[in-house]
């Protein structure tokens, strides 16, 4: 299955897009299907892939480029052993402030290895990988980087890949690839905050709430909420029958807490 349909005139709708135009006359991808891979193993037995779309780099290394039209189609696979304080952001379409105050609303490493603790995932791959936050040039991302990407996986026997989008154009990258890591044969989840990038571009599988961008993990600081969102999530990965989006439950819940004084 095509990763993107009708490139070619995604491809020349993105050639007479300016940048200066801004992202309102943006060519947005637009899907009508979707590939889809069956889930092989139960969550406490598989090896998790985190994907975030946030721009995070190593303190020292060269930060992503977020000059070019294209964008920078390179990922960075940064050790799970880095910690929080020594990631920057190349932050383009969010504010950086919540990741950088708690990395786990964007990055829930953390999180995951709690959850590995806990065995509710086998286990969180050694590395995770970081792509830059502003790739206005999708079909690159599905030529380029994803397939690559898809490769990376495979070697380190990823079973299954969450993916996390930090901004709007983060939504159409992730969504994008996604597409050609299932398209590969590994399962992927999506979070989501961005309804109508993900009902276009359609990603396999989708986990989505009404959150905000540049957290969408969880809010800041906010423990519990991270949990739930991402509890929620991988324990869709295996009962996904065919490609969807499903809304998470955690919205009402976060409003009792709020009503009760307890946030």
């Amino acid at each position: 299955m095509d990763v993107i349909e009708n490139k070619w005139d995604w491809e020349k709708r993105f050639g007479a897009w300016r940048e200066d135009e801004g992202f309102q006359r943006y060519p947005w991808v637009a899907n009508t299907h979707s590939p889809f891979t069956p889930a092989r193993r139960a969550l406490p037995m598989l090896n998790l892939a985190l994907i975030s779309t946030a721009g995070g780099y190593i303190d020292g290394t060269d930060a992503f480029d977020t000059s070019s039209k294209d964008g920078d189609l390179e990922f960075r696979e940064i050790p799970i052993e880095v910690e929080a304080e020594d990631l920057k952001y190349a932050a383009v379409g969010y504010d950086p402030a919540s990741v950088n105050a708690d990395r786990n609303c964007q990055i829930p490493i953390d999180r995951l290895l709690e959850y590995q603790q806990n065995t509710v995932i086998g286990s969180l791959n050694e590395v995770w990988w970081s792509l830059s936050s502003h790739i206005p040039n999708a079909a690159r991302v599905a030529d380029e980087l994803a397939p690559k990407l898809a490769e990376r996986l495979d070697r380190y026997e990823v079973q299954a890949a969450l993916i996390i989008p930090a901004s709007k154009l983060c939504h159409q990258t992730a969504g994008v690839v996604a597409r050609c890591i299932e398209d590969a044969g590994i399962p992927t989840m999506m979070l989501a905050v961005d309804t109508e990038v993900v009902n276009k571009v359609r990603p396999p599988r989708t986990a989505y709430y009404s959150g905000e961008l540049g957290s969408v993990s969880g809010t800041a600081n906010h423990r519990e909420y991270q949990l739930r969102i991402l509890d929620a999530a991988l324990r869709w990965i295996e009962p996904f029958d065919q490609p969807g989006a499903r809304k998470l439950a955690v919205d009402l819940q976060t409003e009792v807490e709020i009503a009760r004084g307890e946030r």
